[in-house]
């Protein structure tokens, strides 16, 4: 599963480099959000002076800076905005991604230690043929035709063992296989997600000047937030898997290290 997984990371990496190719498209957006913007600029700022006049009470300057900021944002859209939430965002993924390498990496060194706890029961049985082939093979060579019943029961008893350990194998593949292929769909939909909502950002920006309409910027703020943690929620799931495939290696390595207990095969 090694070349599969390689795959699977540069697939991630064509995503994340299409995400970055994709955004000289919010600059096309920016041209039109900053004329809607404007005009919601213009009717946000007479509407509150002239009810303001027509009260006779003072102007208050500050609530109406909410346009400009509005309109900065909009005009540095791919730097004030992405760019600050994606620098927040980014460590909460890497973090997310590093405790999964992590994980994945202590349940291969269990595994192995598992394996080497195995042998040695089986050597300690007088089993060694079970699990090294070349020994397997000396003392089948060594057994005469009169031993024709102990040859087939060795043979038998070490075919089956194989085939044991080859489904082993193969549900362990199939399972990170079908995570990774997994992981993968959702890095995908998350990366076409985060694109519309990058490039339809400015608009959302623009709209939000008007009044009845400022829970838009919101709203896409929590959808852009809530879409980008889409991959750290897949590798904490990993995270999950790990341990408890752990829980299970460490169970087996309990009962191996008892004599008194059978040796899983």
């Amino acid at each position: 599963m090694v070349l599969l997984t390689i795959d699977f990371n540069n697939m991630h990496q064509v995503l994340r480099d299409l995400y970055l190719e994709m955004m000289p498209l919010c600059s096309d957006m920016i041209g039109v959000a900053k004329g809607v913007a404007g005009l919601g600029a213009l009717f946000y700022v007479a509407y509150r002076v002239w009810q303001a006049l027509s009260r006779a009470e003072p102007v208050d300057v500050f609530p109406l800076l909410r346009p400009f900021a509005l309109g900065l944002c909009i005009m540095f859209f791919p730097t004030i905005v992405l760019g600050t939430i994606n620098a927040v965002m980014s460590p909460v993924v890497k973090g997310c991604h590093t405790v999964m390498e992590g994980q994945i990496q202590d349940v291969e060194a269990l595994q192995t230690e598992r394996d080497n706890l195995e042998y040695d029961a089986r050597v300690r049985e007088g089993k060694e043929w079970l699990v090294n082939d070349e020994v397997y093979e000396e003392k089948f060579s060594e057994l005469g035709i009169r031993q024709i019943g102990t040859m087939v029961s060795m043979w038998w008893e070490h075919t089956w063992y194989s085939i044991k350990l080859w489904f082993r194998q193969l549900i362990s593949d199939f399972f990170e296989l079908l995570f990774n292929a997994a992981a993968l769909s959702i890095d995908t939909i998350r990366t076409f997600f985060l694109i519309v909502l990058s490039v339809l950002g400015p608009i959302a920006f623009a709209i939000s000047v008007f009044d009845g309409f400022q829970g838009t910027l919101v709203q896409w703020l929590a959808r852009y937030i809530s879409v980008y943690l889409w991959l750290p929620i897949s590798d904490l799931l990993g995270v999950m898997l790990a341990s408890i495939q752990t829980l299970v290696l460490q169970s087996e390595m309990e009962m191996i290290r008892d004599p008194l207990s059978v040796t899983p095969s």
